[in-house]
């Protein structure tokens, strides 16, 4: 490949850096790092943890590149990398974020009223200030759309902790977007 263009296609650039094109694998690190960043910022909390885990995101992402079978969209691929090795990363702080705490919760919908229109910047500090198992929980289930079983299995953690969590999450994230922070 003499250049790489803006022309070039998803599966093109994905089979340059196979082959060894370290401009082609800049190219795709500039290309996915802003939406990995921002999907390690919502995990970890802070810069530092999420530009670590951005650098190990893509260190799995390109050892691995041969494993991506050209289904579906490589964006999607990456970003369950990065959320992969962000809740390896949550999993490694050796912290209790989740309590089991069986307590009667209600589902509260996403009603349009409750959630004031706000950037992201200001969702992501807001997102920031939950504590890590209400925010894993959240960003898990509303977000990157996983049911509370899948999550109670990537966390290892029960069905009714995964819902309770969220519960606490939205409620938090209720008080401080009406105001009440």
């Amino acid at each position: 490949m003499a250049s790489l263009n803006a022309d070039i296609t998803e599966s093109e650039l994905v089979k340059a850096c196979l082959g060894g094109d370290t401009r082609a694998q800049q190219a795709l690190y500039q290309k996915y790092a802003p939406v990995m960043y921002a999907i390690c910022m919502r995990y970890c909390g802070s810069s530092d943890n999420a530009k670590d885990m951005l650098q190990e995101s893509f260190i799995k992402l390109f050892e691995s590149l041969g494993k991506f079978r050209f289904q579906g969209s490589f964006e999607g691929w990456a970003k369950r990398i990065a959320v992969t090795t962000c809740l390896d990363f949550i999993k490694k702080l050796k912290q209790e974020p989740y309590t089991d705490e069986l307590e009667n919760h209600v589902e509260l919908g996403a009603d349009a009223s409750v959630f004031p229109s706000l950037g992201m910047k200001d969702l992501l500090e807001i997102l920031q200030t939950l504590p890590v198992g209400y925010r894993t929980v959240f960003n898990l289930y509303a977000i990157e759309g996983y049911n509370h079983g899948q999550i109670a299995e990537l966390l290892g953690i029960s069905e009714n902790t995964s819902k309770t969590q969220l519960f606490k999450a939205r409620r938090i994230l209720q008080l401080k977007l009406s105001g009440n922070r």
